[in-house]
C-alpha cells in the first residue's frame, strides 16, 4: 500500500511540475498586422488605438507583436516590436511603455508602400505565435484586405493558421466597393473561406471600433 501511495506523490509531483514548468499555457499571444499600402497608411492613428487597448488589457506572461504588411511581408524585418510580458507587473508597465514608444516612432517615420501583401503577413504571424506557444493565439489584421502583390511573389498556396483567430479590423471600402458592394463582401467572403480552410479557429469582423474594441481578445 505505501509503495502506491508513493508511486501516487512522485506521479502528482512530475505532474505538478510539468504545468507549472510551462507558465504560457495559459497565456494568450496577440499578433497585429498593420496595412501600409497606398492611403491606408493614413490610417495609422486608428492603428495606434488599436496597440493602446492590447497594451491596457494583455497581461503579465502574454505576448504581442506589431509588424507592417508591405510589399513581401514574409520576414521578421517586417516586426516593428514584439515583446512578452514579465510576469512581474512592475516590469510588464516598463514594457508596454517601451513597445509603445517604438509604435509611436514608427507613426512618424511611415511610408505607404506600392504593394500589400497580406498572406506573406498572415505566415509570419502564424510563426511567431506558434514559437510563443501561447494557450490562445490571434492574429489581427488591420487593413482594407485587398491584396495586391508585385510580380514574382508567389502566394497562391495553401497555408496554415491552425489554432489561430484571425480578426479583420477597419475592413474600409474602396471607390470601386462604392459602385459595386459586392466587390466588398465577395472581398470579405474570400478571406474568410482562405483563413478557415488554412485551420483557423475562428473569423471576425470589427469595422465599429469605438462599441467593439472588446471582440479583438473576445473579452466580453
Amino acid at each position: 500500500m505505501k509503495k502506491y501511495i508513493l508511486i501516487w506523490i512522485m506521479f502528482s509531483g512530475v505532474f505538478f511540475i510539468s504545468a507549472c514548468g510551462d507558465s504560457r499555457i495559459h497565456s494568450q499571444a496577440v499578433y497585429m498586422l498593420v496595412d501600409t499600402s497606398g492611403t491606408y497608411a493614413q490610417e495609422m492613428s486608428k492603428a495606434s488605438k488599436i496597440i493602446n487597448y492590447l497594451l491596457a488589457t494583455l497581461n503579465p506572461g502574454d505576448s504581442l507583436a506589431m509588424a507592417k504588411v508591405e510589399t513581401r511581408s514574409f520576414t521578421e524585418k517586417d516586426i516593428v516590436a514584439k515583446v512578452t510580458f514579465d510576469k512581474r507587473p512592475s516590469q510588464a508597465t516598463l514594457q508596454k511603455r517601451a513597445f509603445k514608444s517604438k509604435i509611436e516612432a514608427f507613426s512618424k517615420e511611415i511610408r505607404g508602400s506600392a504593394f500589400t501583401d497580406i498572406t506573406g503577413g498572415l505566415i509570419q504571424g502564424a510563426e511567431y505565435l506558434n514559437e510563443t506557444k501561447a494557450g490562445k493565439k490571434t492574429i489581427v489584421v488591420f487593413s482594407d484586405m485587398q491584396e495586391e502583390l508585385d510580380k514574382g511573389t508567389l502566394r497562391d498556396f495553401p497555408i496554415e493558421l491552425n489554432g489561430i483567430r484571425i480578426v479583420a479590423l477597419n475592413v474600409t471600402k474602396l471607390g470601386t466597393d462604392n459602385a459595386d458592394p459586392r466587390l466588398y463582401l465577395d472581398r470579405l467572403a474570400t478571406w474568410e473561406k482562405k483563413v478557415r480552410k488554412a485551420g483557423a479557429t475562428e473569423w471576425v469582423l470589427v469595422n465599429d471600433l469605438e462599441n467593439n474594441m472588446e471582440s479583438i481578445l473576445n473579452t466580453r
